[in-house]
């Protein structure tokens, strides 16, 4: 079952998720490095690789303002991080979309680090807490691209089937 791994609150800018100064690094390989570099303990465990696939980071509204940088969301797929949010910035949204980052939007969710996540289509239910909160499902024509891996893995799978 997804836990939560990390915590952030509101207004959370790209520039926390993926710090300005390792805007050289752009290769998706080599972003995870750099995912929230400045909090030590976070940036370690994903370093060491001691958080799962499938892991929980927990953000508050407006989860990556700022700047439009695509590092802030390659940095957040390599590790396969799931992002819940009450919501996001519009643009990290649109690139978190095209690069396939698993996101959920859930305007009231209440949850701790280490709390366990239990996900559904319409619903997320802290188990730890018993309480359950509404998703808003992405329009079926983002999670589509979501689904494909992102906007490359679908595009070329819809070629691909245009050919065949």
């Amino acid at each position: 079952m997804p836990t939560v791994v990390f915590k952030v609150g509101d207004d959370v800018s790209t520039d926390v998720i993926y710090p300005g100064r390792y805007m050289a690094t752009v290769l998706p390989t080599e972003t995870p490095q750099f995912a929230f570099a400045d909090e030590a303990a976070f940036n370690a465990k994903l370093k060491a690789k001691q958080i799962p696939p499938g892991s929980i980071l927990l953000g508050g509204k407006n989860f990556g303002c700022g700047s439009s940088r695509e590092q802030a969301v390659s940095c957040l797929k390599g590790p396969e991080l799931i992002i819940v949010a009450r919501d996001f910035a519009r643009i990290f949204l649109q690139n978190g979309i095209n690069l396939g980052l698993r996101m959920i939007v859930c305007p009231d969710i209440e949850a701790a680090e280490g709390d366990e996540l239990e996900l559904s289509v319409d619903a997320l239910v802290n188990k730890t807490s018993g309480r359950q909160f509404k998703i808003e499902p992405m329009p079926r024509s983002r999670q589509v691209i979501i689904d494909a891996g992102g906007l490359i893995a679908y595009t070329r799978t819809r070629l691909q089937q245009a050919v065949v």
